[in-house]
């Protein structure tokens, strides 16, 4: 799972304060503005209050809309456009949970949603490129605010007990307490009993008519949780060769020992986060067939890292490769099924446009890797099918989509800069993409 950002507007600290008079005025200019995009005026009247100085990030009490919200409501293309290009925030969410993009979705439009969600992808990668080459300097705005807490940071989690128990249905469940801006606790879900038929297809997808499953597949898995996937591997029709699991938390080492994972033949336990461990698995020169990553309270920038290290540690054209891993928790949950021959992809989420805005962040950062996504390979998978929606709980919570993208894609032998065209079609509620590669 994932850390949360709250999208919000902040000043610089060299930036003068506001007086109230100030902050009163630009409440009104803002709320004059979204009534005026509703009310479909005259283009003069919108373009004087912005260019009076009407805040684009602001967004109402009532429901939380945005100018950008309010020119999706109205499918007005051109406003959407010239918002964006004048700054307005791609990601704000109303009080209803949605974006601007997710409003132009429910109309099934195109042309109002995908400079949404083009805005977005410019801003992550940008983002992504801007905190692997320098600091951003103290005196810069920041839309996002980092989430301090054991869902949001590592570090908090690493140091915060786990919980392992049954729930009142019966599911084995993991949970960490977390302390809310009020005071009062939650307990949010590391990994869930409910989780076990996405793991068992993962490792389906992953292991199953794998060309050196009878020889015994070399695994590395990051992140054991409740030891589902890990499970699943070691149920293989034959057992993994080399079963190799990086786990940081001391929770669930000791819950590990307790299942004596420890002596399991096949299986060594590596104790500490993957970055301080993975650099001298590379060095010693190990090799996988399969490689599976599922950590929690990371964001994108280290997943990213983490696909950087796949060719020194899949061995060749045959691996494998699958991450699920939570961007935003309760705004978007990720899941990447990535194998090399083949590729698939699911990403089920509550929010459409973030979760189609990462796909096509994951889609063109993998691409440098020499993967490519065919244009037919997109496909659905219903979440719902056959389950009893009382046993998720609110652990759940962030599963309320219905259903989740899947994709296959093939790697190529050598890692090449390559231009990508790519595809888009709109059906009815969901946003599906097809990519093609100039190979």
């Amino acid at each position: 799972m994932g850390s949360d950002t709250e999208t919000l507007s902040i000043q610089s600290d060299d930036a003068p304060a506001l007086s109230d008079t100030e902050v009163d005025a630009l409440v009104l200019l803002g709320g004059t503005l979204i009534q005026r995009i509703l009310e479909c005026r005259a283009s003069h009247e919108i373009e004087a209050l912005i260019d009076s100085g009407a805040p684009l990030w602001y967004q109402d009490e009532e429901e939380g809309m945005s100018a950008l919200h309010a020119a999706a409501y109205v499918q007005d293309e051109e406003w959407i456009r010239v918002l964006i290009d004048k700054g307005a925030t791609w990601n704000l969410v109303d009080k209803f949970g949605n974006t601007a993009g997710d409003i132009a979705l429910s109309f099934n439009n195109a042309a109002c949603y995908e400079p949404i969600r083009n805005a977005g992808i410019r801003s992550e990668l940008l983002l992504a490129h801007l905190s692997s080459n320098s600091s951003l300097p103290a005196s810069t705005f920041l839309l996002k605010a980092t989430d301090t807490s054991a869902t949001g940071s590592t570090s908090t989690f690493l140091s915060s007990p786990l919980e392992f128990k049954t729930d009142e249905h019966g599911q084995e469940v993991c949970v960490v307490t977390v302390v809310k801006e009020d005071g009062e606790k939650d307990e949010v879900g590391v990994m869930m009993g409910w989780e076990r038929p996405i793991m068992q297809e993962t490792v389906e997808r992953l292991c199953i008519g794998h060309p050196r499953l009878n020889s015994g597949l070399r695994i590395l898995n990051v992140g054991f949780g409740l030891g589902i996937v890990d499970t699943l591997f070691q149920s293989l029709p034959t057992r993994p060769a080399n079963h190799t699991i990086i786990e940081p938390h001391s929770s669930v080492l000791a819950h590990m020992r307790a299942k004596e994972w420890h002596s399991k033949p096949g299986v060594r336990v590596v104790e500490g986060t993957w970055q301080d461990k993975i650099e001298e698995i590379i060095k010693s020169g190990e090799k996988y067939d399969v490689v599976y990553t599922d950590t929690f309270s990371e964001d994108y920038t280290e997943l990213y890292k983490f696909f950087k290290l796949l060719p020194s540690l899949l061995a060749d054209s045959l691996s494998r490769f699958s991450f699920f891993n939570g961007l935003g928790a309760t705004s978007m949950i990720l899941i990447l099924f990535l194998v090399m021959l083949p590729f698939h992809l699911c990403l089920p989420t509550t929010d459409p446009t973030i979760y189609d805005t990462y796909t096509h962040v994951s889609s063109i950062h993998l691409s440098q890797l020499g993967l490519s996504i065919p244009d037919d390979a997109w496909y659905d998978v219903d979440l719902y099918d056959g389950v009893d929606q009382d046993k998720w709980g609110k652990t759940r919570k962030y599963w309320s989509d219905k259903r989740k993208k899947q994709a296959l894609s093939m790697l190529r032998r050598t890692v090449e800069d390559l231009p990508i065209r790519a595809y888009y079609k709109l059906p009815t509620r969901k946003i599906g993409i097809l990519h093609e590669c100039n190979l």
